[in-house]
């Protein structure tokens, strides 16, 4: 029995006083029937048993306040784990899950200040790394989003691809600034090897790539890195990340990379028109009036991106460029090659050590056999034991079949 309970109804025998069991535990919290019995045991005039309870030690002594700065500091609960374990912790994991969890709680409690973003004056980017979808054929197919966000309006770029290589991020940077009319003042980018040279760089203080920094200068945007664990400094690109959840549904609902593409590109249309949170305004159209403050494009920037690209040979005996695929010689599986576009846009020109293997026109088909590719292919693998005549004839009767190799 509660003693505070207890002591407050000896008071009400001691005066004499018919309590309301319903009135003092609403005040104290506990049930009518606790109160009445306390009050009968005060007019017996029995004592009150408290007990008190023995304080058990708990693994974690010692290492709350570890814990609590690496949380503090951006650091999974897993990886504090591991962390307190060489420091010579013998807990389990769990115990350190939750309790990070209930540390997160009271950290949700403690005000953030909310930033005023100037029109036109930044964007942030980073990249949904790695996400896998399965076609309808149970496919799995693993690619990137480019993610960019202009903190102001809440306008969004999106593009889907299959490799976050240098030459891809300029090439996005440049359809983003083409999409949203202009190139803002500063950038902010994550802590990405393609942006900050690692090697070079310390917590502190970050060493921008050389080729970046050239290709910023002539953008004309001050690009700058964010501070690791500290996803709160580019906040706007992080809540989109976490957006494309939104692209679950699809898992299973697609048949090409192409389908995939058109997916991605619809998603960004819908949260451009949807109403934000933060404003309750959309998008679309307060990026209508930040546009007219963005400095123009620089089209001299696809040399960074149109230049001779490299690439391996799949076992597919294909190169992907532009998430479409081209074939090659079988004799070049498993090697680099280089790509290089032509000068109108409209063919590829494929090289291996500086001889010219393959030339492919651009097309919106996921796959592109070269005739002579699809013989050597088919030579090579599925009717190697053929002779050249019955491969012709067999090409000649399935024209279409290629098609729908590797889907």
């Amino acid at each position: 029995m509660r003693k505070d309970v207890y002591e407050r109804m000896r008071y009400f025998v001691l005066e004499k006083i018919k309590p309301n069991y319903s009135a003092i535990a609403r005040q104290y919290g506990v049930d009518p029937r606790t109160v009445k019995a306390a009050y009968l045991r005060a007019q017996s005039g029995e004592t009150t048993v408290v007990r008190k309870r023995r304080s058990r030690r708990s693994k974690l002594d010692g290492y709350q306040d570890i814990i609590e700065d690496k949380y503090t500091a951006g650091c999974s609960a897993k990886s504090i784990y591991d962390f307190i374990v060489e420091k010579g912790f013998t807990g389990k994991y769990t115990i350190v899950k939750d309790y990070c969890r209930r540390f997160r709680k009271v950290q949700t409690k403690k005000a953030t200040i909310r930033v005023e973003h100037t029109i036109g004056l930044s964007a942030q980017v980073d990249w949904k790394e790695r996400v896998t979808m399965t076609d309808r054929n149970g496919v799995p197919h693993t690619f990137s989003i480019f993610l960019y966000v202009l903190p102001y309006s809440k306008f969004k770029f999106l593009r889907l691809t299959l490799d976050q290589k240098q030459d891809t991020l300029f090439k996005c940077l440049f359809e983003a600034f083409k999409d949203t009319g202009g190139i803002p003042k500063e950038i902010w980018f994550d802590n990405m090897s393609t942006v900050v040279d690692h090697k070079l760089s310390d917590f502190h203080h970050h060493r921008f790539n050389e080729r970046f920094l050239s290709f910023s200068h002539d953008a004309g945007f001050h690009p700058i890195a964010c501070r690791p664990f500290r996803p709160q400094t580019k906040g706007c690109v992080e809540a989109l990340a976490r957006t494309m959840g939104r692209l679950k549904p699809y898992d299973g609902e697609f048949s090409t990379i192409n389908d995939l593409n058109d997916i991605v590109n619809r998603l960004a249309q819908r949260l451009n028109h949807e109403k934000s949170q933060s404003n309750n305004q959309k998008p679309v159209e307060l990026w209508a009036k930040e546009k007219e403050h963005f400095r123009s494009l620089n089209y001299d920037l696809t040399r960074y991106f149109d230049s001779v690209q490299t690439r391996k040979v799949s076992r597919d005996s294909m190169i992907r460029f532009q998430n479409h695929q081209y074939s090659v010689s079988p004799n070049y599986i498993g090697k680099e090659v280089e790509i290089k576009p032509a000068t109108d846009g409209k063919a590829i020109h494929i090289f291996y050590q500086g001889v010219e293997i393959q030339k492919h026109d651009l097309t919106n088909k996921q796959f592109n056999y070269d005739p002579h590719d699809k013989h050597a292919i088919l030579k090579s693998d599925l009717m190697e034991d053929k002779t050249d005549e019955e491969i012709d004839q067999y090409m000649l009767n399935n024209l279409s079949i290629y098609d729908q190799i590797g889907e």
